[in-house]
């Protein structure tokens, strides 16, 4: 084995990790938990730890590794240095420098970007997206995130927020906040918890205790209440990603995130009002859904340093 790398995607409560070849081929997946005790200050030195102890596993030295490529729950300037990460408890601090001086590696290729954006390229490295160059990620989770790729790269934006678009408004008349602080964000529609809500005002007592599983469940079963609520974010949802196209005029958007299992039934909600709200020459766009789940961020962190 000539060299390999690594790439890593650091979430709230797990670091997934990934060893690929020089190809793009997953070698060896594996987790470790995500200590945020002290501001999060053991998170690198156990991600170089965990690098070194798959090194020993496969025989290798240091001299193997040709980069090691990061995403982060937060927003990433170019050079490595992260704009505050809150679930994690940093502070501004460039983390590529920081791995390097852990790995006793000055000139070692050390990317770092936002755990959307590199999902986002994950997928069009090795997942749904593949044969594109131009594509957009739609995560649909307890929030809505996002990431955009244009030539192959990610398009992180002036301070690394680009493809924030759960935070698109789209509700004007919305009267209760957003966690971000605004109001009528895309999020409070689109999301599992913006499925919940929805639910919870248009079924009353009957949601009580209603999951967004229940809900899509409910209403592939044509309840009618159900299908308002999935009706309600196909509006939303497919206005929103029509204004996304205006914009930056993608090949494909990939649809992920727990809510997407909804599977092709949501993805014709969505469609329906994308189709009918977007400018006629951004219109021929796939839908697609997202195929890498949980590996999406670790085969983008490796794509950062493979393409």
């Amino acid at each position: 084995m000539a060299s390999v790398c690594f790439g890593v995607d650091i979430g709230g409560t797990a670091i997934k990790m990934g060893c690929f070849d020089d190809a793009g081929k997953l070698i060896s997946k594996w987790e470790i938990p995500t200590r945020k005790e002290n501001n999060g200050e053991q998170i690198l030195p156990d991600v170089v730890e965990a690098i070194y102890g798959k090194l020993d596993e496969l025989s290798l030295d240091k001299n193997h590794v040709i980069g090691v490529g990061i995403g982060v729950p937060g927003p990433v300037f170019a050079d490595g240095t992260v704009n505050r990460c809150v679930n994690l408890g940093w502070d501004v601090f460039n983390v590529a420098d920081r791995v390097k001086e852990l790995m006793n590696m000055p000139d070692l290729s050390v990317k770092v970007a936002n755990d959307a954006n590199v999902a986002a390229l994950g997928e069009m490295y090795k997942g749904s997206g593949e044969g594109y160059k131009n594509i957009v990620m739609v995560t649909l989770g307890t929030g809505v995130g996002g990431g955009i790729i244009l030539d192959g790269k990610i398009l992180a934006g002036t301070s690394g927020a680009a493809g924030e678009i759960g935070h698109m408004p789209v509700e004007p008349t919305e009267e209760v906040s957003c966690s971000c602080g605004k109001k009528g964000c895309l999020e409070q529609y689109a999301s599992a918890t913006g499925i919940v809500n929805m639910a919870k005002i248009q079924m009353g007592d009957r949601a009580k205790n209603i999951s967004a599983k229940d809900v899509i469940d409910l209403a592939k079963a044509g309840e009618e209440d159900a299908l308002a609520v999935i009706e309600r974010l196909g509006i939303y949802l497919g206005r929103a990603l029509a204004s996304v196209a205006c914009v930056v005029n993608p090949q494909a958007f990939v649809i992920g995130g727990g809510v997407s299992k909804a599977g092709h039934f949501l993805i014709d909600y969505i469609e329906k009002n994308f189709v009918t709200n977007v400018f006629r020459p951004c219109k021929d766009v796939k839908f697609v859904l997202a195929s890498l789940g949980n590996d999406a961020g670790i085969y983008g962190a490796a794509a950062l340093i493979l393409i």
